[in-house]
């Protein structure tokens, strides 16, 4: 089990960034899939992008596939979500999640596959 904490976000206009990060407690931190999800006011969950226990494996939803880049320092127990161009609709809490590599097949996309998650960090896009 792994004890996450989201920090970073906050209010920025519609074509700015912002780098959300999340820290992990523990010394397995490493031994991780982590991943990103968030969640609008009214809607599902929705995975937004995930990285493998190295870092050499992302993988993206196709909504921000060439805007977000997700990254992992595994000397910090800390993963990123940097997020650039944003839209309106990528307002919403986002949360990380982490799934440990010895119970994991394929890379995990759904919200279904995690088992920690943190509290979120708001990220509000105004037009």
């Amino acid at each position: 089990q792994v004890q996450l904490v989201e920090s970073g976000g906050g209010l920025v206009q519609a074509g700015g960034s912002l780098r959300v990060s999340c820290a992990a407690s523990g010394r397995t931190f490493s031994s991780y899939y982590m991943g990103w999800f968030r969640q609008a006011p009214g809607k599902e969950r929705e995975f937004v992008a995930v990285i493998s226990p190295s870092g050499a494996t992302t993988n993206y939803a196709d909504s921000v596939k060439g805007r977000f880049t997700i990254s992992r320092d595994n000397a910090k127990n800390t993963v990123y979500l940097q997020m650039t161009s944003l839209k309106p609709e990528d307002t919403a809490v986002y949360y990380c999640a982490a799934r440990p590599r010895a119970r994991t097949v394929v890379v995990p996309t759904t919200r279904y596959e995690y088992d920690d998650w943190g509290q979120g960090t708001q990220v509000t896009v105004s037009s």
